[in-house]
């Protein structure tokens, strides 16, 4: 077991039998009080924010994390197939784990796959992707005043805001986090 002196940014602890992810830390002392760590952590599997005041010397369960490079295969139904880069196993992923950026896959899409153990923890995405528009409503010239958009579909069925000049088969840039379109990528 670790103590507090051993946080750092960055550090994945085990709070409340949760997975959490250290943000921000400070050591306070206040006057005539004993030493404390304020600590910002983030819940890896959720991913919401939560604080918490840590006593000095107090015992932290570290959790040893490994990630693994993996490429997107397919969806079976259940969830999704990946494979791994190196060795060409398959691990199959629950729906809940990959949550909503799913949309913005296709297959053979590279991706990191964190686990603890054997068990997949959490799945990080390339933060933009190249997609192909597959429909577009034609645009009016004359529409708005300023910068108009209008819903686009791409190949992979999710449904983005994208500007008027946006037509059906251009390639597009859209932000993986966010799923906002970034821009036009030339062919």
């Amino acid at each position: 077991m670790a103590n507090t002196s051993d946080l750092r940014n960055g550090l994945v602890i085990k709070y409340n039998n949760e997975l959490h992810v250290i943000v921000q830390y400070e050591h306070r002392t206040p006057g005539n009080l004993r030493a404390f760590y304020q600590v910002k952590m983030k819940n890896i599997k959720n991913g919401k924010m939560i604080e918490n005041r840590f006593r000095s010397g107090e015992e932290i369960e570290v959790v040893r994390l490994e990630t693994r490079n993996f490429q997107y295969l397919y969806h079976d139904g259940t969830g999704y197939v990946f494979m791994d880069t190196e060795n060409y196993d398959q691990v199959p992923i629950p729906d809940d784990i990959i949550g909503t950026q799913s949309q913005f896959m296709k297959e053979g899409e590279a991706v990191q796959i964190m686990f603890d153990g054997e068990k997949p923890i959490s799945i990080e995405f390339p933060p933009h992707v190249n997609l192909v528009v597959n429909e577009a409503p034609p645009g009016v010239k004359g529409d708005t005043a300023t910068g108009g958009t209008k819903p686009v579909t791409v190949e992979t069925g999710a449904v983005i805001n994208a500007p008027l000049f946006i037509n059906e088969g251009d390639i597009i840039k859209v932000d993986t986090r966010t799923g906002a379109y970034l821009e036009r990528v030339k062919k």
